[in-house]
């Protein structure tokens, strides 16, 4: 929005030009929603605990995390508020790219804050119901989706492979499941991620940092010939929505980091996975996600290991699933678990960018 009102004056003030430049707007809006979330958070802190809306702890997990019981919960209101806040005056808003970054933060964080409100406000512990909250995330899926699919380029329908050169099919029609695909998986990876002081957070750090970077060079035709990587017209807006993300989780992980005062919920959870799928969608490096997001699948495999070997076999391959709950019961305190976690998510974000001059 601040490109709109500032950069037409810039014939009157010169130095309203550097309203036009992505790096400029990037950068002020990492530092908006920084700023924004650390001085907001003792706020809402603050009411949470007045309002007594803290988190029910589950009473089959690690012992050491009973003492969490009442630490106050929903603060992902905090990284939906000032992200969206932030995309809102720093991204350009005639770009397709700032619509649908939008309705990613608000529908996927409005569907959790529905989830939280009812664990908190109705003390049902199970929240929405997963049906309800699948159907939830479907629909701004394929909101978000069947939006870029209608106003496609070229490249849109294309599928990418890290260190390949060019697209290896052209999914056609099939975009559209297997974005719905992304989209919902992500939301999920990231909910069950989340079960340890600043693990989620500091793990979509990193993974925000890395698409952020990768939407930079994509947006830029030079770049992206260079590297061989699809051109995205308008592609470099995304780099503002990645790094507003970012700034959120940096001032968030400041009250999170252990031990937390405050947890994001399944409002924050469910609005990061959403959006770094979103932006994976958009820059299309929908495979990168994978390599770039690895711990975040190999938390959802664990899961799904989990419970397919007990249906099948009646046997457990884990203590516990997720995989940080199986580390901590196997002994490791949950500073080491969350510190080599976060040092295989780094790994996995620079592996991740050799890959565009690996081609």
């Amino acid at each position: 929005m601040l490109e709109e009102i500032f950069f037409p004056f810039t014939k009157y003030f010169t130095p309203f030009n550097v309203f036009q430049y992505i790096t400029f707007r990037a950068a002020y809006a990492t530092v908006t929603s920084l700023l924004m979330t650390l001085m907001l958070g003792p706020v809402l802190i603050k009411y949470l605990k007045n309002k007594k809306i803290g988190e029910a702890i589950r009473t089959d997990g690690p012992e050491s995390h009973h003492k969490k019981t009442g630490t106050p919960t929903m603060g992902g209101v905090l990284i939906v508020f000032t992200t969206g806040f932030s995309v809102f005056l720093w991204m350009d808003f005639g770009s397709l790219y700032t619509i649908v970054a939008l309705i990613a933060i608000f529908g996927f964080g409005g569907i959790g804050f529905l989830d939280d409100s009812i664990k908190v406000f109705r003390g049902n512990k199970a929240g929405l119901s997963s049906k309800k909250k699948l159907i939830g995330q479907f629909l701004v899926s394929g909101t978000i989706v069947g939006l870029l699919y209608y106003f496609r380029t070229e490249d849109t329908t294309r599928l990418f492979f890290p260190m390949v050169k060019g697209s290896i099919l052209d999914m056609g029609w099939f975009y559209l499941p297997f974005g719905i695909f992304i989209l919902m998986g992500w939301t999920n990876a990231v909910n069950l991620t989340d079960g340890l002081d600043g693990l989620a957070t500091g793990l979509s750090i990193m993974v925000a940092l890395t698409f952020g970077a990768i939407a930079y060079v994509v947006g830029r035709s030079d770049f992206s010939e260079y590297l061989q990587l699809p051109f995205i017209r308008g592609g470099g807006e995304i780099t503002i929505l990645a790094l507003a993300l970012l700034g959120a989780c940096v001032g968030f992980l400041w009250y999170n980091s252990n031990p937390a005062e405050i947890f994001m919920g399944d409002t924050g959870s469910l609005m990061i996975g959403g959006v770094l799928g979103t932006i994976s969608l958009m820059i299309k490096n929908e495979l990168l996600l994978v390599i770039v997001g690895g711990v975040f699948i190999l938390e959802i495999l664990s899961v799904v290991i989990q419970v397919g070997s007990y249906k099948l076999r009646k046997k457990r391959v884990f203590l516990m699933a997720p995989l940080h709950h199986h580390f901590e019961l196997k002994g490791w305190s949950e500073n080491k678990v969350v510190m080599r976690f976060w040092i295989l998510g780094g790994l996995f974000a620079i592996l991740s960018l050799s890959t565009l001059k690996i081609r």
